[in-house]
């Protein structure tokens, strides 16, 4: 295992270094000198206000994005190149398809058109990825149909596919119910634990972060804190990048920030 020296300790190399990212579009400055890291193994959040460039960062780090600066990632603990699941905050299809959840699974792991039908080893490997996800009931549901609760599960299932090093999340629990939040939330935190997988997601449910996270990069075009929630989620710092009645929200985030302007979309995030 590959070791780094911070604040004078030697520690585990981090799953995702960024070094100094910069992100420039028509001329506007979305990140600016960004440096962070996501520990290994952590649940890791991205807070920050609307157009921090927090969905910028994450695009950075899929290679969507031309940035300056560095984005460095761990290798697999075979030797190979770190494989990435990912979760977007929506997912634009026509949902007047007739594309059942089983169907959208199994596209990607064979050759045979679908009208042919499904292999069994696909079924098998799909339904057991469901299953991972507590969504085996859906199998034969209409895509168009899911709730977007339902739809989460569905694409995490998706990004299990590849048996992810790194798993990355955006906005995860966007468009889900105040108790689908939860226990989409739990249910990651398991998968994490069991699969051992780093989790990077994009989150403004702060309530959610201080409970589930491990490491938090607050950030606002630059990071403006980095490291244990406890540290990060001050009501200084949140005053800093949110606003007063955010810093004074943050007295108490233990439970659900409720606030509609912080909820709203971020264009830029």
């Amino acid at each position: 295992m590959e070791f780094s020296e911070t604040a004078g300790d030697l520690q585990p190399a981090p799953a995702v270094l960024f070094r100094n990212v910069t992100v420039k579009a028509a001329g506007i400055t979305i990140l600016e000198d960004v440096t962070a890291h996501a520990p290994a193994g952590g649940c890791v959040a991205i807070v920050g206000p609307n157009g921090a460039g927090k969905t910028t960062l994450l695009m950075a780090l899929l290679g969507q994005l031309t940035y300056a600066g560095s984005i460095t990632m761990a290798v697999a603990s075979d030797g190979a190149s770190p494989r990435i699941g990912y979760v977007p905050q929506r997912l634009q299809f026509d949902r007047g398809l007739p594309l059942t959840v089983l169907d959208f699974l199994v596209m990607g792991e064979q050759r045979l058109p679908l009208w042919l039908g499904v292999r069994a080893a696909a079924r098998r490997r799909a339904l057991s990825l469901l299953a991972s996800v507590r969504a085996e009931m859906l199998a034969e549901r209409l895509l168009g149909a899911l709730s977007g609760g339902e739809l989460q599960r569905v694409l995490l299932a998706l990004a299990l596919q590849r048996d992810p090093d790194l798993l990355v999340l955006d906005e995860p629990a966007a468009g889900v119910d105040l108790r689908g939040g939860y226990l989409l939330c739990e249910l990651l935190e398991r998968l994490r634990l069991e699969r051992g997988f780093t989790q990077l997601m994009v989150s403004h449910d702060l309530g959610t972060v201080t409970h589930h996270a491990t490491h938090v990069i607050l950030l606002n075009r630059r990071v403006v804190a980095e490291g244990p929630p406890d540290a990060v989620m001050t009501p200084e710092n949140l005053s800093s990048v949110f606003g007063l009645h955010m810093g004074l929200a943050g007295l108490n985030l233990g439970e659900r920030h409720g606030c509609a302007v912080c909820r709203q979309e971020d264009p830029h995030a």
